[in-house]
């Protein structure tokens, strides 16, 4: 009855780190992972008379990622000092942009809506900012520690318009929008590492009603699935407080995910609470049109046109070419076995299957795997030519993963080039039918269905060598 009387309102601030090797207006190193404040200097501890420098490659990658949004990008944006206090900003403020960002408009395609027609999620605004330091509070009793390494890493902010409507969608419109990042190689998109993180801003309204309600700004969600949990737990507080007859506050909450549930964490801020100015150490950020031009057709292709080609090209479902496009990495290798075995069908079977269970058991990345998409092309192709068969192929491509050899030279050097010869097969079959007796006799007396275990059996005794198409064709000359 709640969803009758409310509607659930939400806009989506994605933070997300940019891929480069430095820091945004300094020489120190933006990696993850290293020894807490190891990776910092003058700017970074805003220490009097240290001058930050714009980091060319974060508005390069800036840049991309509006693009590749669909976002305008202005010729020129204004970077501003957003003021506020904690431990972790040394200098007292973040650098960011304000009323002249990098980029505005846009939109995320997230599937279809109640019509069947395109659902898109509108984009505001994309700006560039610094990141803070970090503060830890559970390491050490009783104390707050500062770890300033994140401080000045180069991020940007994408700001949804208020289009989400239930918490589905918003799940929707991240995964979507970390895939899009992902394809345009602008970031590492890890929640673990914190190169990105989400804020949920959220407010219910009767249905119909134009005006938004007051909203509340919701932190602290450590995965998609949190962002959905955490938004249905404030939906019910909201829609339980209006029902009892209170009113929302406008406040920032945590989500605290051990409970299932959100909790105050301080008055929220407006604009004006920040104190908005421009930044005077960095002058206008200037863009040409030319470069902009050039930056929008070098974009790499983008998820839903990858999907779109592979499915066309290659004969394989939607459903399972969602799968492949899990990373960039998976549906590159894929292609390149597709397009090299000319089987778009065979090669997705082996990828999903034999290719994801070696890196399981591994724990490597695909980038580093020792089968390259053209040795396991040609697995595919001696297993199509019947000079390997399929149960023998399995163990070539185990092979593979050791040795990282060809396909060809792993099955004539173990031996698991497939046997044609008649007398052999023979000689093979009539060894299974003696060893299994019982299984033996009710096949012999009808029971049909006992031919695939005794096929599988033969296999097994020639170690993947014989041929099945050979082996049916005597058992079923022998069973009558």
């Amino acid at each position: 009855m709640t969803r009758e009387r409310y509607e659930m309102v939400v806009g989506l601030e994605v933070h997300v780190q940019l891929k480069t090797r430095t820091k945004a207006f300094c020489g120190c190193s933006a990696d993850f992972g290293a020894a807490p404040n190891v990776n910092t200097c003058p700017v970074c501890l805003a220490l009097p008379g240290a001058l930050p420098v714009l980091n060319e490659r974060a508005v390069e990658l800036a840049t991309r990622a509006a693009l590749g949004l669909g976002c305008k990008v202005n010729p020129v944006s204004v970077f501003a000092r957003k003021n506020y206090f904690y431990p972790d900003l040394p200098k007292g403020y973040q650098i960011s942009q304000f009323d002249q960002p990098l980029a505005t408009g846009g939109s995320v395609l997230i599937g279809k809506n109640d019509k069947g027609g395109d659902l898109h999620i509108g984009i505001t605004r994309l700006h560039m900012e610094e990141d803070a330091g970090k503060s830890i509070h559970d390491r050490y009793p009783g104390a707050t520690a500062i770890d300033l390494n994140r401080a000045g890493v180069p991020l940007i902010e994408i700001v949804s318009e208020p289009d989400i409507r239930d918490s589905a969608s918003a799940g929707a419109y991240l995964r979507t929008l970390k895939q899009i990042l992902q394809y345009l190689d602008v970031s590492d998109v890890s929640m673990e590492e914190g190169s990105l993180r989400v804020d949920a801003n959220i407010s219910v309204r009767p249905p119909g009603q134009a005006k938004l309600g007051t909203k509340t700004e919701v932190k602290n969600m450590n995965s998609f699935s949190a962002v959905e949990r955490a938004l249905e737990a404030e939906y019910e507080r909201q829609c339980a407080l209006l029902d009892s007859g209170g009113s929302v506050e406008q406040q920032t909450l945590l989500w605290d995910g051990a409970r299932e549930a959100v909790r105050p964490s301080r008055t929220k801020e407006g604009s004006h609470d920040y104190r908005y100015f421009p930044e005077p150490d960095l002058r206008p950020l200037m863009l040409d049109e030319k470069w902009i031009a050039a930056a929008h057709k070098d974009l790499p292709e983008l998820p839903e046109a990858r999907k779109t080609r592979l499915a066309l090209e290659y004969g394989i479902s939607s459903s399972e070419v969602d799968q492949l496009m899990a990373t960039p990495a998976l549906s590159e290798y894929y292609e390149s076995v597709a397009r090299a075995s000319g089987d778009g069908k065979a090669a997705y079977n082996w990828v999903m299957g034999e290719v994801l269970a070696g890196l399981r058991a591994s724990g490597e990345d695909i980038s580093r795997l020792r089968v390259r998409p053209a040795d396991l092309a040609q697995l595919l192709n001696l297993v199509r030519e019947g000079t390997v068969s399929h149960t023998a192929a399995k163990r070539v491509f185990s092979l593979m993963m050791e040795t990282g050899q060809p396909a060809a030279q792993v099955a004539a050097d173990e031996g698991l080039v497939q046997v044609g010869d008649e007398i052999a097969i023979a000689t093979w079959v009539d060894e299974v039918l003696q060893e299994h007796p019982a299984e033996a006799t009710r096949y012999l007396a009808g029971e049909k269905k006992l031919q695939g275990v005794l096929v599988g059996f033969v296999m097994k005794k020639s170690k993947g060598r014989a041929d099945p198409r050979r082996v049916n064709q005597l058992l079923s000359a022998r069973g009558g």
